[in-house]
């Protein structure tokens, strides 16, 4: 069967997607689970003393074909589910968890790696051998090749509960997600709201065989209609459906997963010897420690909740005094946000949109790149996809040397969750002296066209897009030895550099000329515009900063600290967000329940990684400003020593090799307005 072979007989080794059935996906997952652990039994079985290549670097390649399998069909999972395949996912989430406690509490495995590991000194290792063995040693230790064999049985039955928690997480999210729908049939509830969303709507309607209008928690719909809608009272039914999905009495309720899952990771954190699983993480990232991550939240909360209070009290009386609203409720923040905009900077999204045509994005992105980094994609139609709006292109270097394909999926399906993300269908790694290129992909949920219209993009989802794009970056531009080493497999905290950075060519006049030019007219945008956006790029940051720093000091009350006694998720809730919230509460809402990052995602004790992020990424940022954001001198710098690396070398060393110093905080206070 095709789907086993590491190598597929297809264009560029790519997935072929249209040849797997459901049905293969279970048997191919146990002949490739069987091929690891043969893989496995060779290393450990082997005669010879224990050395970097035939230890380490066996190990490093071990499982290829089990991991090609499953990021194919894990990001189906996500992209383009079905009810099968969360079967499937069910069935196969505790298979791979327990298959990775065979591994990391295979004793015999860690002897090897351990005899290895005391002699490195000795072996005149690389950089990235030296990172290697480091990483494969901690994988053990940490997932506790070290513990006696009653608590790694303990461990085994803590992790296939986890991994069949976290996936129920995110199927009752998007099953919640796709059952509310609100339906106008009465015109004048869509006052406010622009000819495209409404046009979109009755698209959307006319596909569920429904009359009127349809809007649901898809964000292309839910964004726009709490954005411009003039009904307050549908932008708060609509909101309050938001802030329940998976906190409502039924099926779909996420709060006794929440509970069991921040329980089972610090009883699993405990077990490993730390203090929470919040110090079990931040051990592998650049923060270190939850003492340091509270303290960076807080002293960045300390400096932006005076302005964060003085623009909510702003927008307050804006209220008051355009409709006569006593208290700002939730529902109306963005609606009052953006007519307050508007009023300052005579500047609203749909002023920009006909500028956004999202063809035209996607090339401006591109030619970014190329200017950088001397990057050239090309469609090809040729290569299988699983779905047929996913576009694939192959991505050339100069000399036409082929460095990566990239797959872009753009819009909202029933089987796809909501968000927007980078990820890789294949890595990059070398292996016997050929390099195999990566295998990248860009998901995002964006306005479809319609009949009159292209796909115009609100310049937030212009930005959404760069940030994809930076990740995929990321990946394509990888040159490492190791795939564990490869692309975006670094500290959680340095993943978000390349992807945030890249947002800032948006708001460049010298960028926005690429691509920025009306979908009708060809024009150029305005200059007057591209001022208005950098002029508003600031407009309620201390509102937003104080917005994310509350969701990682939420992510930092569930996982630093102990949870046993935690039984009232919205009770805790409420406590966590004491200092930094603005609104006033809604009761029938909570976060926690479809906080997918944190419960479903890899950002469990890391979603300050945002903030943290973007110190970088304002520092990283300053430097293409004094020498010209196209220079190909910084730009070869950060591809040199960041996008290319990966894992290979401790960020911050990265970084400094790149920066020629440590990041300032000062380059994102200035950019936020902060900076008094």
């Amino acid at each position: 069967m095709a789907i086993l072979t590491e190598k597929f007989n297809t264009i560029h080794d790519t997935a072929p997607f249209s040849q797997i059935k459901n049905e293969d996906y279970l048997p191919a997952f146990e002949e490739a689970i069987a091929s690891t652990k043969t893989e496995i039994d060779a290393i450990v079985n082997n005669p010879e003393s224990p050395t970097f290549a035939n230890t380490i670097e066996a190990l490093a390649y071990s499982g290829m074909a089990l991991d090609r399998l499953s990021n194919i069909f894990f990001n189906l999972h996500s992209a383009e589910t079905n009810d099968e395949l969360e079967k499937i996912a069910q069935e196969i989430a505790p298979k791979l968890s327990a298959l990775g406690n065979d591994i990391t509490l295979n004793f015999d495995l860690f002897k090897r790696v351990k005899e290895v590991y005391d002699e490195k000194e000795n072996l005149n290792l690389t950089i990235e051998q030296n990172t290697l063995l480091l990483k494969n040693y901690k994988d053990f230790v940490r997932n506790g090749a070290l513990l006696n064999n009653s608590e790694k049985e303990e461990l085994r039955k803590v992790d296939e509960q986890l991994a069949i928690l976290q996936l129920k997480f995110g199927e009752n999210v998007l099953a919640e997600t796709n059952a509310y729908q609100l339906l106008i049939t009465d015109e004048k509830n869509l006052a406010g709201l622009p000819e495209g969303t409404i046009e979109a709507a009755k698209a959307l309607a006319i596909s569920n065989e429904k009359e009127g209008w349809l809007f649901t928690l898809d964000y292309p719909s839910y964004i726009p209609f709490v954005t411009y809608a003039d009904n307050r009272e549908l932008r708060k039914e609509i909101t309050i459906a938001a802030g329940k999905k998976a906190f409502q009495d039924n099926q779909y309720n996420n709060e006794k997963i929440v509970l069991d899952i921040v329980k089972l990771r610090y009883k699993r954190a405990k077990l490993l010897g730390y203090a929470t699983h919040a110090n079990f993480v931040l051990e592998e990232r650049m923060a270190q420690s939850p003492q340091k991550v509270n303290d960076f939240l807080k002293d960045l909360l300390l400096k932006a909740k005076p302005a964060a209070t003085e623009e909510f009290d702003e927008l307050s009386l804006f209220a008051k005094q355009t409709d006569g609203i006593d208290k700002l409720e939730k529902w109306d923040g963005a609606y009052y946000a953006e007519k307050l905009k508007q009023e300052k900077f005579n500047l609203d999204d749909e002023q920009l949109k006909p500028y956004f045509k999202l063809e035209n994005v996607l090339q401006g992105a591109f030619e970014v790149a190329n200017r950088l980094f001397g990057l050239q994609f090309h469609e090809i139609k040729t290569i299988d996809t699983y779905h047929e709006e996913v576009q694939t292109f192959e991505v050339k270097d100069d000399n036409n040397n082929l460095v990566a394909v990239f797959y872009a999926d753009f819009f909202p399906r029933k089987g796809k969750r909501n968000g927007a993300w980078m990820t890789s269908f294949k890595p990059q790694y070398t292996l016997n002296e050929k390099q195999e290129r990566p295998h990248v992909s860009i998901v995002c949920n964006f306005t479809r066209p319609t009949p009159s219209k292209p796909s115009l993009l609100t310049f937030q989802e212009v930005t959404t897009l760069f940030h994809e794009f930076g990740h995929a970056l990321h990946g394509i531009l990888a040159n490492t030895t190791y795939p564990s080493l490869s692309g975006t497999s670094v500290y959680w905290d340095f993943v978000e550099l390349p992807s945030q950075i890249m947002e800032n060519w948006c708001y460049e006049e010298e960028a926005l000329k690429l691509f920025a030019t009306h979908y009708e007219t060809g024009a150029i945008i305005p200059m007057e515009l591209v001022e208005k956006i950098k002029e508003s790029a600031s407009f309620l940051e201390g509102m937003s900063t104080v917005r994310q720093l509350s969701f990682g000091l939420l992510d930092m009350g569930w996982h630093g600290n102990d949870p046993t006694s935690i039984h009232d998720l919205k009770e805790f809730e409420i406590t966590n967000f004491a200092d930094t919230s603005l609104y006033p509460d809604v009761a029938e809402n909570a976060m926690s329940t479809s906080f997918s990052h944190i419960f479903n995602g890899g950002y469990s004790a890391g979603y300050y990684s945002y903030k943290w992020a973007e110190v970088l990424d304002a520092d990283a940022f300053a430097y293409f400003q004094e020498h010209g954001i196209f220079n190909k001198d910084i730009a070869n710098r950060f591809k040199d020593n960041v996008l290319s690396k990966g894992g290979t070398d401790h960020p911050m060393t990265l970084y400094k090799k790149f920066r020629g110093q440590e990041p300032q905080v000062d380059a994102l206070l200035k950019r936020a307005g902060l900076l008094k």
